[in-house]
C-alpha cells in the first residue's frame, strides 16, 4: 500500500448498543478520527440482511469518500458465536471488506488489549461474555430485568423495591431513605400498590431510569440501600465466576457501562465480590472509555491477522 493509499484507507469500528450505535472511522496512515453516534431504533432492525445492508449504509455515509480495509462490529444481542456468525455472513454477501462481528460486550477488554478475557456490561442490563482461543463465546447473564440482568440499574431498582417490601414486612415505619426515594420517584399511590407499580414498568430503561436513587439512598446512610448495592455488585462478580468455573481461563474482567462506571459503590461491591469468589484469581477492571475503541482494535486485529493491509479494500457504494 502506497503513502497516499494509507493515508485514504480506513479502519472502521462500530458499537451497536441496545439504545445507541456509535461507528467510527481512523486514517491507516494516522489522523483525525470520524464518529457518528445515532439511537439504534432509528436505522435497526430484526432481519439480518437488511441489518447489515443498513449499517454498510451509515459506514458510507461515515467514510464519505475514503475506503474501508477492515470493519470490527461489537453487536448487542449476538449472544453466541452461531449468531455474531450469522450476522457477519451477512455483511460478507454484501462486502469485501475483511470484518468480524463479535457481541459487544467484548469491546471492553480489547479496548484494553486483553483478548480472551471476560467483558462486564452493568448499564440498563447486564451480562458476561468471554471469547474462548477455540472461538467458543461463553456467556452468563442477560436475561432481562424481570429475572436477572444482576448490578444492572433495572435490577437495583427491582431489588431496591423487594428490600422496601420486606422492611415493611418486618414491621418497619416510612422515613428510611431508600423507602422514601423509592415511594416518591415511583409514585406509588399506596403501600400496597408498591410491587404492581413496579410490575407496571414495562421496559428495563424506565425501570433503570431510576436507579440513582438507590445510590442517593446509600448515600444519604440508608443500610437497606447499602446492601442492595452490595448485594448486586457480588452477584455481577458471580456470573464472572460462573464463566470461570465453565472454563473461560480467564486472568482479567473488565468491566463498564454507565451504572458501574460512574457509581464506585457498585464497583467496589463488584471487586470485593470478585476477589471472594474467585480467591484473587481474576484481576477487575474498570473500563471508562468508549467500547467503540475496542471496535477499532478489532479492526486492526482483521489486518494483522491477515495481513490485509497489504491490499486496499474499497466499501461498495450505495
Amino acid at each position: 500500500m502506497t503513502l497516499q493509499e494509507q493515508t485514504s484507507a480506513m479502519i472502521v469500528g462500530i458499537d451497536i448498543g441496545g439504545t445507541k450505535t456509535h461507528l467510527r472511522a481512523e486514517p491507516f496512515g494516522g489522523g483525525a478520527a470520524r464518529d457518528l453516534v445515532l439511537p439504534s431504533g432509528e436505522w435497526r432492525v430484526r432481519e439480518w440482511g437488511q441489518h447489515a445492508a443498513r449499517l454498510l449504509g451509515l459506514v458510507t455515509q461515515l467514510l464519505d469518500g475514503a475506503s474501508a480495509i477492515a470493519i470490527g462490529i461489537g453487536a448487542h444481542g449476538c449472544d453466541s458465536a452461531e449468531e455474531c456468525m450469522t450476522y457477519q455472513n451477512e455483511f460478507a454477501s454484501r462486502s469485501q471488506v475483511p470484518l468480524k462481528v463479535v457481541n459487544d460486550a467484548e469491546l471492553m477488554p480489547l479496548a484494553l488489549n486483553l483478548p480472551e478475557q471476560i467483558g462486564v456490561v452493568a448499564g440498563t442490563g447486564s451480562i458476561a461474555v468471554c471469547r474462548r482461543a477455540t472461538g467458543e463465546l461463553l456467556t452468563a447473564g442477560g436475561w432481562g430485568w424481570v429475572v436477572g440482568d444482576e448490578g444492572s440499574a433495572a435490577s437495583l431498582v427491582r431489588e431496591a423495591v423487594r428490600a422496601v417490601a420486606h422492611h415493611f414486612d418486618r414491621g418497619g415505619a416510612r422515613g428510611e431513605p431508600l423507602v422514601e426515594a423509592i415511594l416518591d420517584t415511583l409514585k406509588v399511590p399506596a403501600i400496597p400498590r408498591l410491587g404492581s407499580v413496579l410490575a407496571g414498568t414495562l421496559t428495563a430503561a424506565e425501570v433503570g431510569h431510576h436507579a440513582t436513587v438507590v445510590f442517593e439512598a446509600a448515600d444519604a446512610g440508608s443500610t437497606l440501600a447499602d446492601h442492595v448495592i452490595r448485594d448486586g455488585g457480588r452477584t455481577l462478580a458471580n456470573l464472572v465466576a460462573l464463566l470461570n468455573d465453565r472454563g473461560a481461563a480467564a486472568t482479567a474482567a473488565v468491566a463498564g457501562g454507565s451504572v458501574i462506571a460512574s457509581q464506585p459503590r457498585l464497583w467496589n461491591s463488584f471487586v470485593k465480590g470478585l476477589s471472594d469468589l474467585t480467591a484473587d484469581s481474576i484481576n477487575p477492571h474498570l473500563f471508562t472509555g468508549k467500547p467503540v475503541e475496542g471496535a477499532c482494535r478489532l479492526a486492526i486485529n482483521i489486518l494483522e491477522n491477515s495481513r490485509a493491509s497489504e491490499t486496499n479494500f474499497a466499501l461498495p457504494r450505495r
